[in-house]
């Protein structure tokens, strides 16, 4: 049989446990680590949706305008790519396309279609400059592209309106090299878009200006106009 004397010494013993952590709090180490994760997930999240537009650029974003009856026909040609970015010219011709139809004041025409204009141009540049970075590796780039452009008459050959474009985009760079491709050539669309949102708006102000010339041309016009970057 026990001795009951034994019992009070068991008694005690609970009394010297730490005590227990209430039911739904977590401790402090666990709230810490918690709350680092979800800042670094926001960061990664903010650096993909806001710098780079998330799934790509969305052509046509500025305002629209209709053509006049007697808008000039312009024919848009592939633009020669002098960058080290293989088919950055495809995408960045559609986007001026795009854009001149519904920004320049312009009628954008096929080749094949008689044009009263004629725009061709240069992918002058594509750099890459470094944002940010830690002692091993970069954090944050940009993504800059030039772009220069002439409208010549088809008829007498002659040039109307110049102009040299530059619009840049800014990305994360990731530990996963496959994904950062991804990111860069979206930063390199995003950068595309704006120029030609640009170069349609320029032109669009240059027609305006000389809308009381009988044929429609002017003295040729050159000006470099960096655009906003996103």
């Amino acid at each position: 049989m026990r001795d009951k004397r034994d019992e009070p010494e068991r008694r005690e013993k609970p009394e010297a446990r730490q005590t227990p952590v209430p039911q739904g709090c977590v401790a402090v180490p666990a709230v810490r680590a918690f709350l680092a994760f979800l800042a670094a997930a926001a960061v990664a999240a903010c650096g993909y949706q806001f710098r780079v537009e998330g799934a790509g650029p969305t052509i046509g974003g500025s305002a629209g305008v209709e053509p006049t009856e007697d808008a000039p026909r312009l024919a848009v040609r592939m633009l020669e790519n002098k960058s080290f970015e293989p088919n950055l010219e495809i995408k960045l011709t559609d986007y001026v396309r795009h854009e001149f139809s519904v920004g320049s004041g312009a009628r954008v025409v096929s080749d094949s279609e008689s044009a009263d204009l004629v725009l061709t141009g240069q992918i002058i540049g594509v750099s890459l400059p470094t944002l940010s970075f830690s002692q091993t590796t970069t954090l944050e780039s940009r993504a800059e592209v030039i772009v220069a452009v002439k409208i010549e008459e088809v008829r007498t050959k002659k040039t109307v309106w110049t102009q040299t474009a530059k619009a840049s985009s800014e990305f994360f760079v990731t530990p996963d090299l496959q994904f950062n491709r991804v990111l860069q050539n979206r930063a390199l669309e995003q950068a595309g878009r704006l120029i030609a949102e640009d170069l349609a708006s320029r032109f669009l102000l240059h027609l305006e200006s000389n809308v009381s010339a009988a044929d429609g041309s002017a003295a040729p016009v050159s000006d470099e106009s960096p655009a906003k970057s996103r």
